[in-house]
């Protein structure tokens, strides 16, 4: 071919040493048009054969592999390999050329590689994340730090084949500049580390419902990578925390109330102490209507009036002897009302609690259960428990503490 068309130009009188140069740009044309053809051929075969073994099997790598352009990038290396083969040997007459396309197409193949490892990466990163054993895990992080040291060896390669000298004198000059480049991916570095210990510890994972305040963070665990952690909030807005800091800093991660049968519900009622009193028997006839303390009244008073008189308490005292008080009936009510709830789970702890008293009152705090943990459901269930507890307390004569701002009602309730 080469002879042909250097006897080719020498008839059409073309002097022998132009000749041959006309013969290398023309056989480079070629060879340029037929690694186009080679490309294109390769391209629909190597997508042809990868969609047809998609067909066949039952594992989702191969979509993956489509997806993320592997058959794509494939299709390049066969055309490659021959201009790299043939292109700098037709150059020799053009030292300059010669030296040029060899180092750029070489440098080219270095760039092809590192986006193939790359994509061949993403794919089973995204093959790995449908895994029920991964699905939780920082995969993102352990990608990252692969593809750095893949750039790393690639950009040596291409710095090797620029400058024409050897990798390990490169590597000789990192190690003395070791100190500058840890300055440099200091983060890098404590992301890599901290993301290794959130899976070893198994802290955080993606999925979880995590808070940090420090950052104003209070959702899902959405991608757990190198450098961030992506937190959505429940206001659908992100939050990006550092990786590191999920060592470093307080967080509350709420995995294991998700996974527990219940999700507690702990708040309190301020009762005025000024309302707490004894119950006389005619407050007693009424609340003994209550269905849910009914009995518990019934019992007690006799337990009562049987120790009263073996003690011969003088009753015409309410403070002698043994009595009942309106707040302890109504800790007992709300305690018969929440075992007879029945979104409220029975085998977890379910109690009502009288705390120390306080400036603003005597708490009375319900510690329970809910059965259903979704946050929307279990605030209307909680909602629902204290609505029906706060519209209780005048029926035992008792007032909750509020702070009235009313100066004219307070003048009044000192009169």
């Amino acid at each position: 071919m080469k002879q042909f068309l250097l006897d080719f130009y020498q008839r059409l009188g073309i002097n022998k040493a132009m000749a041959e140069d006309l013969e290398a740009i023309t056989f480079a044309m070629i060879i340029f048009v037929l690694a186009l053809g080679i490309w294109l051929v390769t391209r629909r075969v190597f997508r042809l054969i990868f969609l047809n073994i998609s067909k066949r099997t039952k594992s989702k790598f191969d979509d993956y592999l489509i997806q993320n352009k592997i058959p794509e990038t494939l299709s390049y290396f066969p055309s490659l390999f021959i201009l790299i083969s043939f292109l700098p040997p037709l150059l020799q007459s053009f030292p300059i050329f010669e030296k040029l396309s060899d180092s750029l197409l070489n440098i080219l193949g270095a760039v092809m590689t590192i986006f193939l490892v790359r994509r061949l990466l993403n794919s089973i990163k995204d093959f790995l994340k449908t895994l029920k054993n991964f699905k939780d895990k920082p995969i993102d992080s352990y990608i990252q730090v692969i593809m750095i040291f893949v750039w790393f060896i690639g950009l040596m390669v291409i710095f090797s084949i620029l400058s024409g000298k050897d990798i390990s004198t490169f590597l000789a000059t990192l190690g003395a500049l070791s100190a500058v480049i840890l300055l440099i991916f200091k983060d890098t570095l404590l992301g890599f580390v901290a993301s290794i210990q959130v899976t070893i510890n198994d802290t955080v994972r993606i999925g979880d419902w995590i808070s940090m305040q420090s950052y104003n963070a209070d959702g899902d665990v959405i991608e757990i990578n190198l450098s961030t952690v992506k937190v959505q909030n429940f206001d659908n807005t992100i939050t990006s925390i550092p990786t590191y800091k999920l060592v470093s800093d307080s967080f509350v991660n709420w995995r294991g109330m998700s996974e527990s049968a219940g999700r507690r519900i702990k708040r309190a009622i301020l009762i005025r102490v000024s309302s707490i009193s004894f119950v006389a028997d005619e407050q007693l006839q009424k609340l003994e209507k209550i269905e849910r303390i009914a009995s518990h009244i019934s019992q007690r008073k006799k337990e009562i009036e049987i120790e009263n008189q073996a003690k011969g308490a003088d009753k015409s005292l309410m403070l002698n002897g043994r009595n009942l008080t309106n707040i302890g009936l109504f800790r007992h009510y709300a305690l018969a009302y929440l075992q007879d709830h029945t979104e409220i789970n029975k085998d977890l702890t379910l109690m009502v609690r009288q705390l120390a008293p306080t400036s603003e009152g005597v708490p009375i705090e319900v510690y329970v259960f809910s059965k259903d943990k979704v946050w929307v459901n279990y605030e209307r269930i909680m909602s629902d428990i204290f609505d029906h507890l706060l519209a209780a307390i005048p029926y035992f004569e008792l007032e909750c503490f509020e702070y009235n701002s009313n100066p004219d009602f307070s003048k009044k309730e000192k009169h």
